[in-house]
């Protein structure tokens, strides 16, 4: 009974280990997953940037920063994101033209856009539309609706990935 008893207790242990080894590399892997996550976020002013980049960051993704619409393009082509967030108010060339451009680059016509500003206006839907862009933010927003919408645009098919994510966010007001 004893020799059963310690059998049981090392297959016990065992199994811990195992499983706590595969979990540690379930973990490493998401994690490196989501390091080679890139968002570009294309928005002229360097507060919204600045916040921006620490949201992604601490949701585990790698920002691309661009501030001058003018390099925006040659920028999403060379980094090729996964996903890009879009301020549509940018001066030289707005949202929508860039949106227009970025989609007609063969490189990158598949990545989602996520369209951002503080001034929508239920006319502006059709153009998004046009523009091929399907899901839009509101100015100001909540870092958990920048990660919502992300990972809705990548389709991140791993609940426990978008979770762990979420998980991490803080309400910043």
């Amino acid at each position: 009974f004893t020799a059963n008893r310690s059998c049981g207790e090392k297959s016990s242990t065992i199994l811990k280990t195992v499983l706590s080894n595969n979990n540690a590399n379930d973990k490493l892997e998401r994690g490196q997953e989501m390091q080679n996550r890139k968002v570009a976020v294309i928005d002229d002013d360097h507060k919204s940037l600045k916040e921006l980049e620490e949201i992604l960051a601490r949701g585990g993704y790698d920002p691309v920063l661009v501030i001058d619409a003018f390099w925006a393009v040659d920028t999403v082509i060379q980094h090729k994101p996964d996903v890009i967030l879009m301020e549509l108010r940018i001066p030289r060339k707005n949202g929508f033209e860039l949106t227009d451009a970025i989609n007609r680059a063969f490189e990158t016509r598949r990545i989602p856009i996520i369209a951002m500003s503080n001034f929508f206006k239920d006319e502006f839907s059709w153009l998004l539309d046009l523009c091929g862009v399907k899901r839009w933010l509101k100015k100001p927003f909540q870092p958990l609706d920048v990660i919502w919408a992300i990972e809705n645009e990548i389709g991140d098919a791993d609940q426990g990935d978008r979770g762990r994510r979420l998980a991490g966010m803080e309400i910043m007001t």
